[in-house]
């Protein structure tokens, strides 16, 4: 009897070790992102910054589109393809995709936007650098000009100019339709020309 009294004592004692380290629950962010004090493993540091897309919260990317397409030196089309763009954020990647309802791939996207303004463009990015007339530099870039990447001097990617550096693209797959940087990282790198259609009011 001793014994199991014993027992049930010991049993009882570690309860409270078992409370203070509850399994962190896929419910609860807060628990996620706060390290129990009790950890006894150590922290392993950050990973490194990779120059790739940038993954700025969606609240960031609308603020971008919205001011671009407030500012009073865009012509009407032109604000109303960033206003195509802002709706768009978040759309899953597809390879092949070119509505909202089945995703985008980058020249789906961007033919998806340009067609609501009546402007039919091809189907791939590097058709599409046949369009318009070539911008100058990229300090000469507009509101609502394409801007394509690749390497080699070789055409692969496409998005639309939004201002501030910025352009809006279906990335890749696992990514969504995104805001990225022109000024840096890797899409900087990859940049290879911009063309300019005919949107002036």
């Amino acid at each position: 009897m001793l014994r199991l009294a014993l027992a049930l004592a010991l049993a009882a004692g570690s309860l409270p070790a078992l409370a203070m380290n509850p399994a962190i629950s896929k419910a609860d962010p807060v628990s996620q992102t706060a390290p129990s004090a009790a950890a006894t493993v150590p922290a392993l540091p950050a990973p490194a910054a990779i120059a790739t897309p940038d993954t700025a919260p969606l609240a960031a990317q609308l603020a971008i589109l919205q001011k671009a397409k407030d500012a009073p030196t865009s012509p009407s089309l032109v604000k109303t393809v960033l206003q195509r763009a802002i709706s768009l954020l978040g759309t899953p990647y597809r390879w092949g995709g070119s509505s909202p309802e089945s995703g985008f791939d980058c020249s789906g996207l961007v033919g998806y936007v340009f067609r609501t303004i009546g402007i039919d463009l091809p189907r791939v990015s590097r058709a599409m650098a046949d369009e318009g007339t070539k911008v100058a530099s990229r300090d000469a870039l507009a509101e609502g000009d394409l801007v394509f990447f690749g390497k080699r001097g070789h055409i692969d990617h496409v998005g639309i100019y939004v201002g501030e550096g910025k352009f809006v693209h279906a990335p890749r797959t696992g990514r969504d339709v995104t805001v990225s940087s022109l000024t840096s990282g890797y899409w900087a790198q990859k940049y290879l020309e911009a063309r300019r259609l005919a949107t002036g009011s």
